[in-house]
């Protein structure tokens, strides 16, 4: 029977696999997220209802605005966050700076650090773990098999593209100087997840580029997003509003020499949802697949 079960689990994809962690606080009345995906999630389980903040990235849903904001994900102050009163904190990886989170775990709290990954298992681990998290394990399930579908899915329409399109992923454009993404970033992750080659797969994270650099990886499509803030977009994007930021981008001699810039094609998608890998993963995907393949 041992040879059995080990057998099948070897067999099981491993986007399937169930967790494998047991942090569990059902009694946690009072939760405080951190990172846009995690909000998004605890209100896809249903158990909105127990969080008392949140930070500035988790803009959606909407209602999730009116809960007190305790700051930047990377920028928090613990006197910030226990201004709330949390009885457990949920957190993306990556959330600090280090010292404030050591503050935070120093005082006894339950924090859960909830790990990063662009691909669908990462997407479905995270459902997983805040639904563990919280003690409810079977919402967890029933929104983990909804997700696991949608993302399967979106793979076979992907894997029906013939020669995937490049996109160049710009981050951000200021004073002319083009910030892109490249490998083991998010934009990377939904990239791949929606059909496409990612153009500048040269390098890791998201770095300044060259002139050069852009001509030469001579992306088909321009991938830009907005951050859900007006003021924000438009610091990122160089003093633009978002429409004028794709029009800028393509006014970029650079960008404009690309297969992209001579034919217009420029994109612009809603940041925590390109990026957040969360509940609206899948749809991203699919939004994406279009707008790259559009007319194709």
């Amino acid at each position: 029977m041992k040879r059995l079960a080990l057998a099948l689990a070897l067999l099981t994809p491993s986007w399937l696999a169930g967790p494998a962690f047991a942090e569990s606080y059902p009694e946690a009345r009072r939760v405080l997220s951190l990172g846009g995906s995690i909000t998004e999630i605890i209100y896809a389980l249903g158990e909105e209802a127990r969080l008392v903040g949140r930070d500035t990235t988790s803009n959606w849903p909407p209602e999730a605005n009116a809960l007190p904001d305790v700051g930047y994900l990377r920028a928090l102050s613990p006197e910030g966050v226990l201004n709330v009163a949390p009885d457990m904190i949920l957190a993306e990886e990556g959330a600090g700076p280090p010292e404030a989170v050591a503050v935070l775990q120093s005082t006894g709290l339950p924090y859960v650090a909830v790990p990063e990954r662009y691909d669908i298992a990462g997407v479905l681990d995270k459902v997983d773990r805040v639904s563990e998290a919280l003690g409810v394990p079977e919402k967890g399930r029933d929104l983990r098999e909804k997700l696991a579908a949608d993302l399967e899915a979106v793979q076979a329409r992907s894997q029906a593209v013939g020669t995937p399109k490049k996109v160049l992923f710009i981050l951000s454009l200021q004073g002319g100087r083009v910030m892109a993404g490249g490998t083991g970033t998010a934009a990377d992750g939904i990239i791949r997840l929606a059909g496409g080659e990612n153009a500048l797969a040269g390098f890791q994270g998201y770095k300044p580029v060259t002139d050069e650099a852009i001509i030469t990886a001579a992306p088909d499509v321009i991938l830009m997003m907005t951050r859900g803030d007006e003021q924000v977009d438009a610091t990122m994007n160089g003093g633009n509003t978002n429409a004028e930021a794709a029009e800028a981008a393509q006014k970029i001699p650079a960008l404009a020499q690309t297969p992209a810039g001579r034919a217009g094609a420029v994109v612009v998608m809603d940041g925590l949802k390109l990026l957040g890998f969360g509940p609206r993963t899948g749809e991203a995907a699919v939004e994406l697949h279009d707008l790259i393949y559009a007319g194709s």
